[in-house]
């Protein structure tokens, strides 16, 4: 897949539709907690902010400065994020980072819509920028226990 016709495959129309679109961009005047990633092999970051009530994301804020494809992967974060537990992005995270390192299955609902990002698992240096806003939201999730 180092053909660039294989590059633009890769930034399809779904994808691309989702980097402009991301939903809950903006950081939150008082979240709970903040975690900033960045990604070394491209320097991609996203920096999350959460509320969470009863062990529930209440409040979510975005600041994505990533790629399209990890401008993607946290437009699927920030349409989704609102209701979900620790278990429930723990589960998104890992089935997302399966999904790309190993093959393995699309994330299930309410994840599913990753599953346009499959045909980055052949661009091993994308993966860390598509997973960075899970990550961020799970260290955030993971510091409030």
């Amino acid at each position: 897949m180092n053909q660039p016709s294989d590059l633009m495959k890769l930034y399809s129309t779904r994808i691309l539709a989702l980097a402009a679109e991301i939903p809950r961009t903006g950081r939150l005047e008082t979240p709970d907690a903040t975690v900033r990633k960045r990604s070394p092999l491209c320097g991609s970051t996203v920096t999350v902010d959460i509320v969470v009530k009863d062990g529930k994301i209440s409040d979510f804020g975005q600041d994505v400065k990533a790629c399209a494809l990890g401008q993607a992967s946290a437009s699927v974060m920030g349409e989704q994020a609102i209701g979900l537990t620790l278990q429930d992005i723990r589960a998104a995270r890992n089935a997302l980072h399966d999904m790309l390192k190993s093959g393995g299955p699309v994330p299930p609902p309410p994840f599913e819509a990753l599953e346009v990002l499959q045909p980055a698992a052949d661009y091993k240096n994308r993966h860390a920028s598509i997973l960075l806003a899970y990550d961020a939201t799970l260290e955030a999730m993971e510091s409030l226990e």
